[in-house]
């Protein structure tokens, strides 16, 4: 009797054993990934985002070594193209936050879709058969709880004359794909004459959003519209912000990422996407940065209740076709140079 139950007792183990592969590609794949060992990683997140990410990545997979390259959107994107043309592009996986301006680079990737792939919200996939939403960002309503008695709960509420003269932080149109993102939203939704609603209150203009939420996190000023992977660990970390899902909707921006045609580590690029994007990965990203996931039911990040948050995505073609002249418009009702 005993050798039957030891062999249903290995049979069982086994079973488990590849259920638990198959979420993050076959024995073969995860092999190969072993035998190459290593990825370069080329990302526009933020390298306290990408570290605590890597670093569970590699207490799943402890034998392959991500070597992280780090720049802001225009840097990024100018670096790829740069290699690409010369034919020395090193990135395994490239991680991009202007879904705009990764499609016109679309044939630079190979073909690629993770094992839960009917998992994801279509509206967030850049590209189905290439391109995947690995981070997943959104826009929140923040101020300076010393500063400000009354929370804020709604867009317009920005647009209010008591912060007209210097107490605003607004990231500008241009600054990057989750700010594009934000101002096509405002314009869709909350209607043409926002954006100079906002201008008459003379928002102080950031190029990025650290440095816009930092500023009111010193109390230099008072209110915002700033992202969720900012303001939230920040709260994390003690700092006097509330971050407010507003009413109307969130403008969530869900990043491009991909394998290049060119990649040398293609299976360990393989599997380190297929965590990534697998529930594990993406309950990683959202716990350690207050990210969103593009997962349908995903997780959420600490303090946010799904029953109050609209999300919004744009219509890629929107998304694309309207970028270059509306960001020129909005430079210029906010009376912005670059």
């Amino acid at each position: 009797m005993r050798a039957p139950m030891a062999f249903g007792l290995v049979a069982v183990w086994a079973f488990g054993a590849q259920a638990q592969t198959n979420e993050y590609g076959s024995a073969e794949l995860i092999e190969k990934a072993r035998a190459e060992g290593k990825i370069s990683l080329y990302s526009v997140n933020f390298t306290e985002t990408e570290q605590p990410w890597i670093k569970a990545f590699n207490k799943r997979f402890p034998f392959v070594t991500v070597h992280l390259t780090r720049a802001p959107g225009g840097q990024l994107i100018t670096r790829i193209q740069t290699e690409a043309a010369a034919g020395k592009l090193t990135a395994d996986v490239i991680e991009y936050s202007d879904r705009g301006q990764i499609m016109k680079m679309l044939d630079l990737y190979q073909d690629y879709a993770p094992p839960n792939a009917k998992d994801f919200s279509p509206a967030a996939i850049t590209d189905p058969t290439r391109l995947w939403p690995r981070t997943t960002t959104s826009w929140c309503l923040v101020y300076n709880t010393a500063l400000v008695d009354k929370p804020l709960t709604s867009w317009r509420d920005l647009t209010d004359a008591k912060w007209k003269g210097k107490q605003i932080a607004e990231v500008i149109a241009g600054g990057g794909g989750p700010t594009w993102n934000r101002v096509l939203f405002e314009r869709q939704v909350l209607g043409e004459d926002y954006w100079g609603k906002m201008a008459a209150n003379d928002p102080i203009l950031f190029p990025s959003g650290a440095p816009a939420t930092d500023a009111i996190v010193r109390g230099e000023l008072k209110v915002g519209a700033q992202q969720t992977n900012i303001a939230i660990p920040r709260i994390k970390e003690g700092a006097p912000i509330a971050c407010v899902m507003p009413r109307e909707g969130a403008p969530f921006t869900s990043y491009a990422a991909g394998i290049p045609k060119t990649a040398v580590n293609v299976n360990a690029a393989r599997l380190f996407l297929n965590w990534s994007l697998s529930r594990e990965g993406q309950e990683s990203f959202v716990r350690d940065s207050g990210g969103f996931s593009a997962l349908i039911d995903g997780p959420t990040p600490d303090g946010i209740d799904m029953k109050t948050v609209k999300p919004w995505y744009p219509k890629m073609e929107d998304y694309v076709r309207l970028q270059a002249s509306w960001v020129e418009e909005w430079n210029k009702v906010h009376n912005y140079r670059q």
